[in-house]
């Protein structure tokens, strides 16, 4: 998830209404799916502001600045709904009966047209697909709509798996340019599931950035999601790299590559995205002109054929970006609307640097598609998992390209909570639900299948988000905002048909505030949730660590993530230290320090009392795993006085890469399908790689793969370490087994 720079972040708020709403415009708003209230806990309701849903319906194209426009327009929407015969997206999923289409008045002709061009008396024994629905009632009236058939439930992981977490940019091998690359993803992949039997590879949104310089480095702010970002290319598996006439040219970009990497991994310098785009893009318009030979060109014009009109529209979005910077709203009047005859003329004008853009965009899917490939060559079940950003730079690509589907004047955030009573505004804009659901999610499913060509599954980071985003007007604090609904039945419906089309698995990131009854709508579904142990607790009840029998099956279980501390800094207490010196402890550093070594030592003592610190698997371990904690503890306790495993100092006290196996052995005990090992723990990495809550005063998005001491790992290093592979091994050999271990794990716990 984005931070916001603190110094944008408003004076905190009461987070209670300061005018609150008439009746009239709490229905009109609740009719819009805006809402008129939320409850941040099951205790507590808060009601939204007039501001907030005036604001928020305007965006909706709704009038409701006076009175009398409340009035008028409460009635022509109730008036509409009455007279509606069917809503603009109907979902049927396979095999189950629809309300929308159970409602309609006794004698009404249902006529289909498919995808495929075949038209249907009725509904039944449809193929999965978004196909067009005629709907004809015996008064006349008539109603078209999309109706979107897709299968009861996603595909499931195939057998229990473990895999790598790794922010690409992060992972630097010998070859890299300054950052990471797609050259470098392929080759981790390969060694993964080669070596270690590993199923899967997660990596950071590689969704295209807006230019800069400076560009944002966060990849959960990009231009677009639909594209990928041409920075992660390896310029040297381009087939006309090596046709490049310009020798000399190329041996000095080279060796200005060979600096990058270097001051990165060697000197201490930052990951330098921009530097490292501007050698590759030098680099890439030699490699342009060397003319494709005739199997690629067909390759790349079935691209085109395949891209249509959004590879045109982002790659004129690129070109006009070039020539009069990228905040599309500065442009030129003219150039601000993707179909005026003025954006035309610039296309036809700037023919050569669009293509320029559209040839990135196929170099990159191709390298994309063949990491894929070369993880499933590998043996991995799934192979790359990649992960899907909640929305878009209000300045990039897909905004100006997709103008009518965002909600103007709007931005995405998250309202006030227990670790934030400002709230937060990400800066992001909204689709529009009326929008989407009128076009039958087009743009959403254009996204999704574009996505799926080279995932074997993907991340949808704030899944939440596919039923509700919390909007916050533009000019007022998040405190302001109000939740708007989306139809969670027609984006689940489309999640599950592209998907399944591609037979790939989706993880839910459903972590903080989760509306009830979302993660079982989810589950349902197939949808994976996401599970990060330091967060896994009783909250209903004493809040002590969860023992691992008790945690959902469906998940992806990890120990930590890009937004959290390392494991090692997690065990030490260093994530305390860092917050601390950076300003963001809110209260004393002892009260911080005392607190995270209560935390970190809850845990230890139920690793230990499980017989995972040694790499034990006695019968306390069995018993805690099935809930008998109390006579588990004294046997554990018992255990401790014995021989001393690997990594256990002589006083007890667990060393540090002993803890971090006891950690992922403990995930290997757990039923959750899914087991992640952050990377970066493999070598004892101290450092998050985002830090929330810090712009400038934190390097976020900047930093290599480091060892415990704070020096750079290259990948070549990381796949020869006996610390990586020792790790990689207590999962290895776990893994191997079919379904959850010891029969311990209930496939029906809930979240």
């Amino acid at each position: 998830m984005t931070q916001t720079r603190s110094a944008d972040i408003p004076a905190e708020g009461s987070g209670q209404p300061q005018d609150p709403p008439s009746d009239d415009l709490s229905r009109l708003a609740d009719l819009h799916g805006v809402a008129p209230s939320y409850r941040p806990s099951p205790d507590r309701t808060v009601t939204a502001s007039a501001t907030a849903l005036t604001r928020a319906l305007t965006a909706l194209g709704v009038d409701a600045s006076t009175p009398a426009a409340v009035a008028a327009a409460l009635d022509a929407r109730e008036r509409a709904l009455r007279e509606r015969l069917l809503p603009p997206t109907v979902v049927c999923w396979s095999g189950t009966a629809q309300p929308a289409l159970d409602a309609l008045p006794p004698g009404t002709r249902l006529t289909v047209t498919t995808e495929q061009g075949e038209t249907h008396e009725g509904t039944a024994r449809l193929p999965p697909g978004v196909h067009r629905l005629t709907a004809a009632a015996p008064d006349g009236r008539t109603a078209h709509s999309h109706l979107v058939v897709a299968p009861p439930r996603l595909p499931s992981p195939p057998g229990r798996t473990y895999g790598l977490l790794v922010q690409l940019y992060s992972l630097l091998s010998r070859r890299s340019w300054g950052m990471g690359d797609l050259g470098d993803l392929a080759a981790l992949a390969d060694w993964a599931g080669r070596s270690l039997g590993a199923g899967f590879v997660q990596v950071n949104p590689l969704h295209a950035a807006v230019p800069g310089p400076p560009t944002d480095p966060s990849p959960y702010r990009p231009s677009s999601r639909r594209f990928p970002d041409p920075v992660h290319l390896r310029v040297e598996d381009v087939p006309e790299f090596a046709r490049v006439e310009d020798r000399d040219r190329v041996a000095a970009l080279l060796e200005r590559a060979a600096r990058l990497r270097e001051g990165v991994l060697e000197r201490g310098a930052l990951i330098d995205r921009d530097a490292v785009w501007e050698a590759k893009r030098e680099a890439l318009e030699l490699v342009l002109e060397v003319p494709l030979d005739p199997g690629r060109q067909d390759a790349y014009a079935a691209f085109l054929a395949r891209e249509g009109q959004a590879l045109e529209d982002h790659a004129t979005w690129c070109a006009l970006a070039e020539a009069h910077g990228p905040h599309w709203r500065r442009w030129p009047a003219g150039l601000r609307d993707p179909r005026s005859a003025g954006t035309a003329r610039a296309r036809r004008d700037l023919a050569g640097r669009v293509d320029f853009h559209r040839r990135l965009a196929w170099l990159t899917d191709t390298q994309l598609t063949a990491a894929q490939r070369a993880a499933r060559e590998a043996g991995m079940p799934v192979g790359i998992v990649h992960d899907l950003a909640v929305g878009v730079h209000p300045d990039g690509a897909d905004a100006w390209a997709q103008q009518e589907y965002f909600a103007a004047g709007m931005s995405v955030g998250a309202p006030p909570d227990a670790f934030n009573a400002r709230g937060q505004d990400w800066g992001l804009p909204p689709w529009r639900p009326d929008r989407l659901a009128a076009s039958g999610y087009e743009p959403y499913r254009m996204l999704l299948r574009a996505l799926f060509g080279h995932a074997g599954a993907l991340r949808i980071d704030h899944v939440m988000g596919l039923f509700r985003l919390w909007w916050v007007p533009e000019g007022e604090p998040p405190t302001e905002g109000t939740y708007v609904r989306y139809d969670a039945e027609a984006m689940l419906a489309v999640l599950v048909l592209e998907a399944s089309r591609a037979g790939a698995v989706v993880i839910g990131e459903d972590l903080g505030t989760v509306e009830p009854g979302v993660r079982e709508r989810l589950r349902a579904r197939g949808v994976l949730g996401t599970s990060v142990l330091w967060f896994e607790r009783d909250w209903e009840g004493d809040g002590r660590p969860l023992p691992p029998g008790s945690w959902r099956a469906d998940c992806l279980a990890t120990a930590t993530t890009h937004d959290l501390p390392p494991t090692a800094a997690r065990l030490t207490g260093e994530h305390v230290e860092l917050r601390d010196r950076l300003g963001l402890s809110t209260r004393p550093l002892e009260e911080e320090r005392a607190e995270a070594a209560a935390d970190a030592a809850e845990w230890l003592e139920l690793l230990s009392r499980l017989g995972l610190t040694d790499g034990g698997d006695g019968e306390a371990g069995e018993a805690i795993e099935a809930g008998e904690a109390g006579e588990a503890g004294e046997a554990g306790e018992a255990g401790e006085a014995g021989e001393i495993g690997e990594g256990v100092r002589e006083n007890g006290e667990i060393g540090e890469e002993a803890g971090i196996r006891a950690v992922h052995r403990f995930l290997l005990r757990t039923p959750a399908r899914m087991v992640g090992v952050w990377l970066p723990d493999g070598v004892g990495d101290r450092r998050p790689q985002n830090l929330p809550g810090t712009w400038d005063e934190y390097p976020n998005w900047r930093l290599p793969i480091a060892d415990a001491n704070g020096r750079p790992v290259t990948l070549e290093e990381l796949t020869a370490s006996p610390r990586v592979r020792a790790l990689l091994e207590v999962l290895r050999e776990d893994t191997a087994r079919s379904g959850p271990p010891h029969g311990t794990g209930r496939p029906d716990a809930g979240p």
